[in-house]
């Protein structure tokens, strides 16, 4: 019996893309369902009722929901190129910087672009300090796993792509070369692997996507 696979997604979604990139790294063959997220399926709200948010992972008939925990199970399921390291010290020290970027940095960052005023200020701050640990975290490696894409590259993929989109709408700079130079270098060299560049939306839809989005969210205040 061939197994059916199916993801539902969007295509400015960067936790959408994470599991593309982390089907792809494992050869897995998926069906891919693009969510209108303003007016969401049936399917996607009776597959995940609890948080109604993309992305799901179809598996013959079982979801799985959050990008996360998704990531976690692909790897589990699928032999093939490894997500996770596969020592366990190494592999809690993964999951570890991929819930520091979940929790910590994505918020911050967004706070820090699109936020006006004291609060934009404060989180430009913090920004600034997390993306140090960051920086600190890549010395000696080339990615955050160590010579090949991981776990943590895949989760950071917002910054690695995403982050550069929003700034070039909101003129909001967070780091330079001369600030972080290794993370800087990382952002290029995992935009440049051939499994994250194949699997990127396209820039200008995301531009056109975050533009609407930031119009609308200054017309809200």
């Amino acid at each position: 019996m061939a197994e059916e696979v199916k993801l539902f997604g969007a295509l400015e979604s960067p936790f959408s893309c994470r599991v593309v990139i982390a089907l792809k790294m494992k050869g897995v063959q998926y069906e891919y369902i693009e969510e209108d997220l303003p007016h969401k399926s049936p399917l996607l709200l009776k597959y995940n009722p609890v948080h109604k948010k993309i992305p799901v992972l179809l598996h013959n008939g079982k979801p799985i929901c959050e990008s996360l925990v998704i990531l976690e199970y692909i790897d589990e399921t699928w032999k093939g190129t490894p997500i996770f390291p596969q020592d366990p010290s190494d592999r809690a020290t993964a999951r570890f910087w991929a819930q520091f970027l979940e929790q910590k940095c994505l918020p911050t960052l967004w706070k820090a672009c699109c936020w006006k005023g004291e609060g934009q200020e404060k989180a430009k701050e913090e920004a600034y300090e997390l993306m140090k640990m960051l920086d600190n975290e890549l010395e000696g490696k080339r990615f955050f796993g160590g010579d090949t894409i991981g776990l943590v590259d895949i989760v950071g993929n917002f910054i690695g792509f995403w982050y550069g989109i929003v700034q070039e709408i909101t003129g909001v700079e967070l780091w330079t070369k001369e600030k972080f130079p290794r993370l800087c270098e990382w952002i290029d060299e995992f935009v440049k692997c051939t499994i994250v560049k194949e699997n990127l939306p396209p820039r200008e839809k995301l531009l056109a996507y975050f533009r609407t989005r930031l119009r609308g969210a200054a017309a809200s205040k």
